[in-house]
């Protein structure tokens, strides 16, 4: 076993180089036409990404005000400034301004020829399928109409709960189309989860699904949508989507529509429908933090803040244009869904899919690749992770011509999965990965289509957007890992977080490790090329005999090993002074813990990281417990073991599968454990 494991890891080491773009590609490149257009206008010229990224951080006001005029936002005033103060929380964005974020993404459909595809649409229980853009500007203005004729006004809030369907991209559209504000659960969230969600921002209108299919299993959400309209009581209305085809009624006293009814009626034309077009601090969506160990956060965007900042990453830090296909494996509670939906900003075509993601068996997304001619790929590395577990070796098996990039987001990426997509892919692939989150809905460290990769290396930082890395006193770091912080703001930070009179909880959230600086609560480095790495949270860092240990190192080593399914390692203090590191793994089916096994494991993270990665126990769990939105539960299982009850360590509503807590609150029980922590 351990022979097949060297040679597993030795196969490629972090920081390898994997790829250069050709000649051709950089000259293709959106951020060279960029570049060349600042040049030609306005006589900028730059050496290379890191020079264009120095001066974007250091001038700002004039970056953003360049992004303004080479996309040419729509805004019915003229902004009388692009920021009003270099200070955080509570800078100001393009005051003056009167925008809005559906026009954007619409403003396509002029230019689309006829029939040219905005979504390719499928599910478990769907067959693939598409919508020009006519029809999906079509459905959006209708829609739009509708609400206003029902009385939704700019500022009032509308929900859904429902699946990866386009009926929930339009309800968004026609939403922030009117200057509504926006916000989405899944339809696996459970009820509480949801009405702890929305009942911060009383929406007087939801939309709902009857129900949703994963892994050919059909959930019925009837119950579901009665708790949440029965303990929001600011709901006045309610759309149901018939998805599942169950028989369905409404609460009494509320009004009640089906999603097909409101579409109906004469078509609205595009010079007869007006965007409401709203000022710069004027809420887009409210997007929620996972909630696993207190109250979700409601963190506020505004359209302009959005309409800048995804005009810049999808066009350059994605490469995306009228001639590209987005997929991201995603579903509506996660703000991936939100920008897959934003790729449309750029002219792309989206492709969304409800399900599970080995529905019909575990290459079943590249199939999807294939059959919607996707240029542009994304998914969780976990997700990565287990195809290639499995054995899917898509250059065999598709026609993947018009693939040209993927993009790994969610978690921390290995160098394994990198090198797996050229092995088993395509040679000749933009592997990018990026890191950002629901408090930017973007990402603040990404692809660089211009830019060699390397081996589980994200690219550079994001133009605009000040990212460092800083040790405890707030020194730069170079090629050690510190805290990523932001030292300036950017128009994607959250305007405020819904309910937090006197910003106390935004301040607290972000603000009170460095003063007037955003600390992310990432442990990152950054090396002298600019190159980014991610080693996971700074609250589930394991600082051990005084050295950060980021949990994604051990990850990246564990989850590589013959036999292993997926692991979460935890650290704590304990009260004699001592730290008490354990691993948990999930194993294979028919793989046992060994003897064997567990020297291959711990012999490796010495060798390839540190006799200080090597944990002080190893554990077999059923299941490694995940939060709804695919992150590891490092700080509630750390909580639970060092004897925080359960029920104030987590919700677990929040969860993807609350059953896996109940082999963590046995453990939390034994005697040794109970020992160490008294």
């Amino acid at each position: 076993m351990t022979s097949d494991i060297d040679k597993k890891l030795k196969s490629v080491a972090e920081g390898d180089l994997l790829w250069t773009p050709s000649d051709e590609i950089i000259a293709k490149a959106k951020l060279t036409r960029f570049t060349q257009w600042l040049e030609q206008k306005h006589g900028i010229t730059f050496a290379n990404y890191n020079a264009l990224w120095q001066w974007s951080t250091e001038d700002i006001s004039t970056f953003w005000a360049m992004i303004w005029d080479y996309f040419e936002v729509i805004s019915d005033t003229p902004y009388k400034r692009v920021i009003d103060e270099l200070k955080m929380p509570g800078a100001k964005w393009f005051e003056g301004s009167k925008t809005n974020y559906a026009e954007h993404l619409l403003r396509h459909e002029a230019e689309a020829k006829p029939g040219k595809v905005a979504f390719y649409h499928s599910t478990e229980t769907r067959s693939l399928a598409t919508m020009s853009w006519q029809e999906v500007g079509d459905q959006v203005r209708k829609l739009a109409t509708r609400l206003r004729e029902l009385g939704i006004k700019p500022g009032d809030r509308v929900v859904s709960y429902m699946p990866n369907v386009p009926e929930t991209a339009i309800a968004m559209l026609a939403t922030t189309a009117i200057g509504a504000i926006w916000s989405s659960a899944a339809p696996e969230f459970g009820a509480n989860t949801v009405v702890e969600r929305f009942g911060q921002i009383e929406p007087k209108f939801i939309f709902a699904g009857d129900g949703y299919s994963f892994s050919g299993k059909i959930f019925d959400r009837r119950t579901e949508v009665a708790h949440i309209i029965k303990n929001i009581p600011s709901i006045e209305t309610l759309v149901w989507l018939p998805y599942m085809g169950l028989e369905t009624e409404s609460p009494a006293g509320l009004k009640s529509y089906v999603f097909s009814d409101l579409l109906n009626g004469p078509e609205v034309a595009r010079e007869e429908f007006s965007y409401e077009r709203v000022g710069f601090d004027h809420p887009l969506w409210v997007l929620f933090s996972s909630g696993t160990t207190g109250k979700p956060k409601s963190i506020v965007h505004s359209h302009v803040g959005m309409i800048v900042e995804h005009l810049k990453t999808m066009t350059f830090h994605c490469n995306l244009g009228p001639d590209s296909t987005m997929f991201f494996y995603s579903t509506t509670g996660w703000m991936m869904w939100n920008s897959l939906v934003s790729s449309l900003i750029t002219g792309a075509s989206a492709v969304l899919y409800d399900g599970s993601p080995v529905h019909g068996g575990v290459d079943m997304l590249w199939r999807m690749v294939q059959d919607t001619g996707v240029t542009f790929f994304g998914a969780s590395p976990t997700l990565v992770q287990n195809m290639k577990k499995a054995g899917v070796r898509p250059a065999e098996l598709f026609d993947l011509s018009k693939f040209e990039n993927i993009l790994l987001g969610g978690a921390p990426s290995s160098a394994e999965v990198f090198q797996w997509f050229y092995d088993e892919v395509k040679q000749d692939l933009w592997v990018s990965s990026q890191s950002g989150g629901t408090e930017v809905c973007s990402g603040l460290v990404g692809g660089v289509s211009t830019q060699p990769v390397y081996a589980g290396e994200i690219q550079g930082r994001g133009l605009g957007i000040d990212v460092r890395v800083w040790d405890d006193e707030g020194n730069d770091l170079v090629d050690e890992i510190g805290e990523l912080v932001l030292a300036k703001p950017a128009p994607c930070m959250p305007i405020y977080l819904w309910g937090d009179e006197g910003g106390k909880r935004y301040h607290d959230s972000y603000f009170d490790v460095f003063p007037g600086i955003w600390c992310h609560g990432d442990q990152a480095k950054i090396n002298a090329r600019g190159g980014v790495y991610i080693y996971g949270r700074s609250d589930a860092t394991l600082n051990r005999f005084g050295v950060r240990i980021g949990s994604a190192e051990i990850y990246r080593i564990v989850d590589a090993v013959d036999g292993i399914k997926d692991s979460l390692v935890i650290g704590a203090d304990l009260p004699d002074g001592g730290f008490y590191m354990p691993l948990f793994v999930a194993l294979e089916e028919g793989v046992e813990l060994t003897n064997d096994l567990i020297n291959a494991i711990t012999t490796r993270l010495r060798k390839d990281a540190s006799p200080r990665h090597v944990p002080d126990e190893i554990h077999v769990v059923p299941v490694i417990p995940y939060t709804l939105t695919g992150k590891k539960m490092e700080v509630p299982i750390r909580k639970i073991i060092m004897g925080t009850p359960h029920e104030k360590a987590v919700s677990r509503d929040a969860m993807a599968d609350p059953s896996s807590l109940s082999w963590f609150l046995e453990f939390s029980r034994r005697a040794d454990v109970v020992a160490k922590r008294s």
